[in-house]
């Protein structure tokens, strides 16, 4: 009785922290993120390639975000990694830049304007990704913070280090300085027209796991610049408890480590999209990670230039439970080497309508290597079910969630399937799934 109250309690304490939020998100985000294409080395020109792409073939099914993930202000990146205490590019007050031979367009102080005015001009919006605290080498060099009386070194927390990056020191938040710190960077990020934020390095090591002061204090300052600018959280917690802290200053925030193309990865995630299920609201999305998916590992931290290595069965398998689940679509392939497969997987409508409008959606069921969720569609009595078999071997599964007779359309295929209740059963493949819609007969 304890642990249900308990539960009960933390459950009305993340509404309440939800409910207190602007809805800079109200529907699950959709977009691009340069990480599993490009890791630490996307150009300019990729950029707005991948923008292109999308604003032609995708914005019209809702696609709006082009994110540039990490070391975007280093000059000479590598792929699999981070070159240690590398030289990144920064201003006058320790902020780090856009490295100019790789971004031609913020060459003389413009910052990422150009390329967000060039995003925006396509009808998209712009994102960056940014690492928890300030330059370990604006540190050393003590320099000022912008438009304050601190210095960097009055910022920095030099015993809160980044466990797979050496580019920064954490800041203590809540002093002056560190606020401070903060403040200026999120000014800047807003004069270059940044519309989303994925910060990372903001769970680990610390109270709860996770860096909460730091998370405010940035959260603080994002609201002070009075831009509209969504908060992602990486790299990701597995702790329910800081459901309610999240909703109160996040719009999204990964419940995983990286997920990449390897099945056992997106297995592993019907559990924690399962456990995070409950605390989604609109405005606030626990996100299962980015789509490895199309044409990935250019450049990539890991793995060398390939498609994907998820069959097709596994990977609308991916597709069906990111979108019943409700969590952010952020898709991590090359957008302008997508084959005819990977473009049909984020041009289906249906499938994506379910991410976007759908409620109430919950696992029902996981018996075994058989996985059953279901939603509330926009009609009144209609439905939405998801038949997962994350077995290796053939199943027979049936819509045993439930209790009426309905007629039933695969989202996927759009085809008619006629009338079904709890007693029909679909032969579904290893890894594989089926998506439906059904209506009351």
């Amino acid at each position: 009785m304890t642990r249900l109250l308990t539960y009960s309690l933390l459950l009305a304490a993340f509404a309440a922290a939800a409910n207190a939020q602007p809805l800079l998100a109200p529907t699950p985000p959709m977009g691009w993120n340069s990480w599993d294409a490009f890791g630490t080395g996307v150009t300019e020109a990729e950029v707005k390639a991948n923008a292109d792409y999308m604003a032609s073939r995708l914005a019209s099914y809702g696609w709006q975000y082009i994110v540039v993930d990490i070391q975007w202000s280093e000059p000479n990146p590598k792929s699999h990694g981070y070159r240690p205490d590398t030289q990144l590019t920064m201003d006058s007050f320790g902020r780090l830049i856009p490295a100019p031979n790789r971004f031609p367009s913020s060459a003389s102080g413009q910052g990422f304007a150009p390329l967000a005015a060039y995003v925006h001009s396509r009808g998209l919006k712009f994102g960056i990704h940014i690492l928890r605290g300030i330059p370990r080498r604006a540190v050393d060099a003590n320099l000022p913070i912008f438009a304050s009386k601190f210095h960097a070194s009055e910022a920095a927390d030099r015993t809160s280090l980044c466990r797979w990056n050496t580019d920064m020191y954490g800041v203590f938040a809540e002093s002056p300085a560190g606020q401070a710190y903060y403040d200026s960077i999120a000014r800047l990020y807003a004069s270059w027209g940044v519309d989303f934020i994925k910060a990372d390095d903001m769970f680990g090591p610390g109270p709860n796991g996770a860096h909460t002061a730091e998370i405010a204090a940035l959260r603080r300052a994002l609201e002070a610049t009075h831009r509209p600018i969504v908060l992602s959280l990486s790299p990701g917690t597995h702790d329910t408890s800081l459901a309610p802290f999240l909703a109160a200053h996040a719009e999204m925030w990964r419940i995983s480590n990286d997920l990449w193309d390897r099945w056992d990865s997106v297995k592993r995630q019907f559990a924690n999209l399962a456990k995070w299920n409950p605390f989604l609201q609109p405005g606030h999305w626990p996100d299962g990670d980015m789509l490895p998916l199309g044409h990935i590992g250019l450049r990539a931290e890991r793995g060398e230039p390939r498609m994907s290595l998820l069959t097709h069965d596994e990977q609308q398998t991916l597709m069906t439970l990111w979108s019943i689940a409700r969590s952010p679509l952020m898709f991590g392939g090359n957008l302008p080497d997508n084959d005819a497969f990977t473009l049909s997987l984020l041009t289906n409508s249906e499938v994506l309508g379910v991410n976007q409008h759908a409620t109430s959606s919950q696992q029902v069921s996981a018996a075994g290597n058989q996985v059953i969720w279901l939603a509330k569609g926009p009609g009144p009595g209609d439905r939405f079910v998801a038949l997962f078999n994350i077995g290796d071997a053939p199943a027979l599964m049936g819509v045993s969630a439930i209790e009426d007779a309905y007629t039933a359309r695969d989202l996927w295929t759009h085809r008619e399937l006629g009338p079904v209740d709890p007693a029909r059963t679909f032969s579904i493949g290893p890894h594989a799934s089926m998506f439906l819609k059904l209506s009351p007969r």
